[in-house]
């Protein structure tokens, strides 16, 4: 397939939200104490009930010279404008030969986390509703056919998250964000029945479960002199922990129309976890009482899991020990993994050895299925292609931009960047923030 002829759809970008993002959609009796953007410090920060979110561009480099990826941006002007405007966002998939996106929230946590954890349970579900309705309205509608809509719920009223995923899914919004693991942040896990109404109003309403890398279980900081590439290294793979977990959950039995994406996880790594959770099932069954019935754990998986990649050369030339049908593509902007404005570049070099059939269905097909997603319809195909988009986008600057600004942390050139590095400019920017 010729490169201009691809159709990439990415089910794993992130939207910075605008400072206003909130003010229109939260209710009357709640207008005031809805979350907003504030400056302490020469910093914009999100405050909500008090509580102040650290740096809330973090990771927001895209446009930046690989150099300064580390110069994290203090405030809206240190970012590139496509991260939380939305007409500079296509322009941005224009130049990108990107077609649609699903984009994850920034300030209330990748799942919405910021969120489940505080005292006034009526306020946050207020503000969870009015982020729903700012991301399909406000951000998704603006640019009809371009995005798929992702909703959040409150995760301590079970009736509420099933009747919030009732009332977004006839709005046309099929995906949901959740964490890989709710005990993190000391909810049940999803072995328990706490979760069941959400299962069942998710398959129900073709609703996909989207859990994103560090959402529940995150890579571990091996130590504080680690370079941090280490860690950088295993984040995709750091949810490998809870894949096994949800393969061996109970809801697939009880819904068995239900399905989940393990977001940003790649694929290169997934053909030996399905191989190992046979063999597990297969050596210790008989004292585990685990149950699968007439099926093996790589079927559960391969029938209930969506896959998705950024950039995985290996992953893409073992297709056939993963379910091809559930493979899709994503490209990650506006984070430091990105590979924008290559993104379709960095696609069709990997898949070069890839049949038409086969590349068709992991950069687009898939995900128009699995997310209930038709932007042909409203488009047209011939306008959807890479060739098609980045005609669009001449006006578009691709370079490098210089001198974005930000906090730019003290390093020694000689020396590698580590994890104590990093924990240590977080837990300055908490200070900051708080103050």
């Amino acid at each position: 397939m010729k490169l201009e002829d691809l159709i990439l759809v990415s089910v794993d970008d992130h939207a910075i939200e605008p400072p206003n993002a909130f003010a229109r959609h939260m209710p009357e009796r709640f207008k005031g104490r809805e979350p907003k953007v504030e400056q302490r410090n020469g910093r914009d920060v999100w405050v909500f009930e008090d509580r102040a979110t650290g740096y809330m561009g973090l990771n927001s480099v895209v446009g930046r010279p690989k150099e300064e990826y580390g110069m994290e941006p203090l405030s809206y002007e240190h970012m590139r404008r496509g991260t939380w405007d939305i007409k500079a966002r296509v322009d941005d998939m224009n130049a990108n030969g990107v077609l649609g996106s699903l984009c994850f929230p920034t300030f209330p946590g990748f799942a919405g986390q910021r969120f489940q954890g505080m005292p006034d349970r009526e306020v946050s579900l207020a503000a969870i509703q009015a982020y729903n309705d700012w991301h399909l309205h406000d951000w998704c509608n603006a640019a009809p056919g371009r995005f798929i809509a992702l909703m959040m719920v409150p995760w301590w009223d079970m009736p509420a998250a099933a009747a919030e995923v009732a009332r977004m899914a006839k709005q046309g919004v099929h995906a949901l964000t959740l964490s890989d693991n709710p005990t993190v942040h000391g909810y049940p896990s999803i072995h328990n029945e706490h979760w069941d109404p959400l299962w069942k109003a998710c398959a129900d309403n073709d609703v996909v479960v989207c859990c994103h890398i560090g959402t529940g279980a995150k890579a571990a900081h091996a130590s504080d002199e680690s370079p941090i590439d280490a860690w950088i290294t295993s984040m995709p793979i750091s949810i490998a922990n809870s894949a096994a977990d949800w393969i061996w959950a109970p809801m697939w039995k009880k819904f068995p129309k239900l399905r989940m994406a393990l977001s940003e996880g790649g694929i290169g790594w997934i053909p030996y976890l399905l191989e190992r959770a046979n063999f597990t099932h297969n050596h210790h069954h008989a004292w585990t009482n685990s149950n699968f019935g007439d099926k093996k754990p790589s079927d559960v998986f391969n029938e209930h899991i969506i896959t998705c990649f950024i950039e995985d050369e290996f992953g893409l030339k073992n297709l056939d020990a993963i379910n091809v049908d559930k493979v899709c593509w994503e490209c990650d902007y506006p984070h430091s993994d990105c590979t924008w404005p290559n993104s379709a570049d960095v696609f069709h070099k990997q898949a070069g050895h890839l049949s038409d059939e086969v590349i068709n269905k992991i950069t687009h097909l898939n995900t128009m299925r699995e997310f209930s997603y038709d932007p042909f319809a409203i488009l047209g195909r011939e306008n959807c292609t890479v060739g098609a988009l980045r005609a669009q986008a001449k006006h578009v600057s691709i370079e490098p931009a210089l001198g974005l600004g930000g906090a730019a942390p003290e390093r020694d050139p000689t020396k590698p960047v580590t994890s104590g590095d990093i924990n240590r400019m977080f837990a300055s920017a908490d200070a900051q923030t708080a103050l």
